[in-house]
């Protein structure tokens, strides 16, 4: 028997999906409503530091669930019972622990180039780390500044981590899963050891059901973390992902499994060819009319515009981080954040915040071709520029005088917003 022909999407159904995925729709049954389950929804939240506007992470919360206590996330990560954690860049849930724990394991792995060098580097220095390890135990969670750098041989692979050797073993040492960032004192991190951050991650369970502190086979782990990106992503080419991710040797049997049990779906999307797979739960939110629009801005970093081919295929919206580029190389600005507004990217801004002042500046403003140009569009824009002002705790905004159609009226139209935050002249 043949299998059933792949379900046929439009493009604006495939945008959907996405943005279902991402928590960014407007029903409050399809998106997470606080910072930990943002996190949990998500699956991994990437952190950077730059606060032009406010941080990668906090912003990439905020665009999903608007106002929240920044304080509540600092509670989830640094106080017991914790419900997240900080890895290699990225905030995580601690329930998924033993998802991460085998790549913790294997690291660093000596079959590729920059893993040989770690583990001959560790190897080299083997009373450093000795000696970095013993003290964190012996004197509790420390700052990078408070050890001595003992290495035996330098770290040497010109970049700019030359030299830093505290640093690099600490780092080196946190993705063995050897150490842990216990908590943060401004932007920089407290180490701690491992066992001691996340008692018992080894042998009790961290909360009911599959994952639970114990070991987990590699294609369980594959399988799981196949349909976590499944979810959030919406939609995938068959063969996508994590085994890479994990560096796990079970990346087929992940893709199989998810499409045996009918989780991964096979579609076809108007306007990109192939087949693609999608997860089920979304097309059920589709099919039962669940989609629900909101406006907002997203982060630069922000996962639905990370895979810039996808955005450009998707939405039709071309976007580059411009952060690193010289200022006369750049085309919209140094931290242009997105408009979301229901099922398209409707344009862009670039904002400042002036925390001395107080004041949310948008330097510029840009809007795609297609913009909508009815009243309501401009008012739901407007209203998302003063909920990211207010939650920033600026008092007013300023907008470049150059706005072109249809967002010439957007400053008056922000006036008009109900709200607390003053809107210059």
């Amino acid at each position: 028997m043949p299998p059933p022909a792949p379900h046929r999407l439009s493009i604006t159904d495939a945008r959907r999906l996405a943005i279902l995925g991402q928590g960014l729709s407007g029903r409050t049954s399809h998106r997470p409503t606080t910072p930990v389950a943002v996190v949990e929804w998500l699956g991994r939240v990437q952190v950077d530091p730059t606060r032009v506007v406010e941080r990668a992470e906090l912003l990439q919360i905020w665009s999903r669930i608007g106002a929240y206590d920044r304080d509540e996330l600092r509670r989830a990560l640094e106080e017991p019972p914790r419900r997240l954690f900080e890895y290699v860049g990225f905030l995580l849930p601690l329930a998924d622990l033993p998802l991460h724990r085998p790549v913790m394991r294997r690291y660093p792995r000596p079959i590729y180039t920059r893993g040989g060098y770690v583990a001959e580097w560790l190897a080299d220095n083997a009373a450093f780390r000795a000696y970095v390890l013993e003290e964190i135990r012996r004197r509790g969670p420390l700052m990078t500044r408070d050890l001595d750098d003992r290495a035996d041989v330098p770290w040497q692979t010109g970049g700019w981590n030359d030299g830093k050797n505290v640093g690099r073993m600490l780092e080196i040492l946190w993705r063995k899963g050897e150490l842990a960032v216990a908590r943060r004192e401004g932007t920089q991190r407290v180490w701690d050891l491992f066992e001691r951050v996340f008692p018992g991650a080894h042998s009790e369970p961290i909360e009911e059901g599959i994952l639970s502190g114990e070991e987990l086979p590699d294609e369980m782990v594959a399988v799981e973390t196949m349909e976590r990106q499944l979810r959030t992503a919406g939609f995938v080419k068959p063969g996508w992902g994590s085994a890479l991710d994990h560096e796990l040797p079970a990346r087929d049997i992940g893709d199989d499994s998810l499409r045996t049990d009918g989780i991964a779906v096979p579609v076809t999307i108007q306007d990109l060819p192939g087949e693609w797979l999608a997860h089920r739960d979304l097309l059920a939110a589709l099919d039962h009319d669940e989609w629900e629009p909101r406006t907002t801005l997203l982060s630069p970093f922000d996962p639905l515009i990370t895979d810039r081919e996808r955005t450009e295929a998707l939405f039709d919206f071309r976007f580059h981080l411009e952060i690193y580029k010289p200022k006369a190389q750049r085309e919209w600005g140094y931290y242009v954040m997105p408009i979301l507004d229901g099922d398209r990217l409707i344009g862009r801004v670039d904002p400042v915040l002036d925390r001395r002042q107080k004041v949310l500046r948008l330097n510029a403003v840009f809007a795609e071709p297609d913009a909508p140009e009815d009243p309501d569009s401009l008012a739901r824009v407007a209203a998302a520029v003063r909920a990211l002002a207010a939650w920033l705790g600026a008092q007013r905004v300023e907008i470049a005088d150059d706005v072109p159609s249809p967002f010439a009226r957007l400053r008056d139209l922000v006036r008009e917003v109900p709200g607390t935050v003053r809107i210059n002249a």
